[in-house]
């Protein structure tokens, strides 16, 4: 036996609290939260986003929006032929493929495909999972598709990242004794729990909220700024849509929001405890789109708009796909998808919408009927 195979034969016989509590105890110290939960989704075979686990739709853990209706696709298509410009399409995270067969579908229809779709997935299962669901419903053109492991140099056109700003790991630090602390992961007694690190925290690239109650706790993510940065270096020309729930600062740092953001989500139902079902529940936190905004105007992006996906989805047109509907078995089937989207209740106003452009000056037509930019 190899030192590989050595080493594949003992990562197989540890489950993935093991690693986690290995990884502690290697490094003499608790870990920051990103570390956690960056082994926690992502680790190469026990991780949450690595595993052959069912993960999104009904019989998942979680429904996004392109599982709730085909309209969430079909509208967003009409937002990418307005700036595609006979350029391509980058889907980061593309998850169960959904989202791309209905984007292609739709922008086919509209006799305005890409020269290629390209999709980053980090997970050989979902990529299997979305090789088989566009060639199934689109075999005529799955060869415009194309997986890439890394970004693509000189790149035009547009940008999507439907929900993957929030599965970015983040770090939570706290208020305590009037400076800001990091909160990491330690191992104890045969359990995780949170540990204070005793030096302030040191951040220079994301906000936080002053004069604040001790023991006020929220999120900030390093690594979503980073990636957003590393966006420009890779677009030529083009713009960026990142779908996700989230607020502005005021909203994200709001006194009432005194234990952060962090969500789990296991069989439909959520919590705020990561230390269970590890490597078996999604673990998120709400992104906080004014520092997004600032990192990426930054970098050198302009914001070319920012609204709730409600009213993104209006400005589009999606009710039009309704009224288009003959069959009123299958319009109301529809009516109910789209007040899943567009309802305060349910993602209309949880979920946001922030455009990002360079080297763009199309108005989108997506904000038309609100811009929230300035809250930003």
């Amino acid at each position: 036996m190899n030192k590989v195979d050595s080493q594949y034969k003992i990562i197989f016989n540890m489950s993935l609290q093991d690693i986690i509590s290995k990884t502690i105890k290697d490094n003499d110290k608790p870990i920051g939260f990103d570390v956690f939960m960056n082994l926690a989704l992502y680790h190469a075979v026990f991780g949450y986003y690595r595993s052959i686990k069912t993960i999104f739709g009904r019989h998942g853990d979680f429904i996004t929006a392109p599982e709730t209706s085909d309209l969430f696709g079909y509208t967003l298509a009409k937002q990418c032929k307005q700036v595609l410009n006979n350029g391509d399409i980058l889907e980061f995270g593309a998850g169960s493929g959904v989202l791309a067969a209905q984007i292609l579908f739709e922008l086919g229809r509209l006799d305005s495909l890409p020269g290629k779709y390209y999709i980053i997935e980090l997970s050989a299962q979902l990529k299997d999972r979305q090789i088989r669901t566009i060639k199934k419903v689109l075999p005529e053109i799955f060869n415009r598709v194309e997986w890439l492991t890394e970004l693509p140099k000189n790149f035009k056109g547009v940008v999507i990242a439907n929900e993957v700003l929030d599965a970015i790991p983040a770090k939570r630090v706290t208020f305590s004794k009037g400076r800001f602390v990091e909160l990491g992961v330690d191992f104890q007694d045969g359990s995780f729990h949170w540990k204070k690190f005793n030096e302030p925290y040191l951040n220079h690239v994301a906000s936080l909220p002053d004069e604040i109650d001790e023991g006020y706790t929220t999120e900030i993510n390093v690594q979503s700024i980073a990636w957003v940065k590393s966006l420009y270096d890779l677009i030529l020309e083009g713009t960026v849509l990142l779908i996700d729930y989230g607020m502005d600062r005021s909203e994200y740092f709001h006194p009432q929001r005194n234990d952060g953001t962090l969500k789990c989500f296991f069989n439909h139902k959520s919590s705020d405890d990561p230390f269970c079902n590890i490597g078996s529940q999604d673990i998120t936190t709400s992104v906080n789109f004014s520092d997004i905004a600032e990192s990426a105007m930054d970098a050198g992006f302009k914001i070319s708009g920012y609204c709730t996906q409600a009213m993104f989805l209006i400005s589009l047109g999606i009710e039009n796909y309704l009224l288009a509907e003959e069959n009123n078995e299958a319009r109301i089937k529809l009516a109910q998808e789209v007040k899943q989207l567009v309802l305060p209740g349910a993602m209309g106003e949880v979920f946001k919408v922030l455009a990002l452009s360079k080297k763009q000056t199309v108005k989108l037509d997506g904000f038309k009927e609100q811009d929230l930019t300035n809250k930003l």
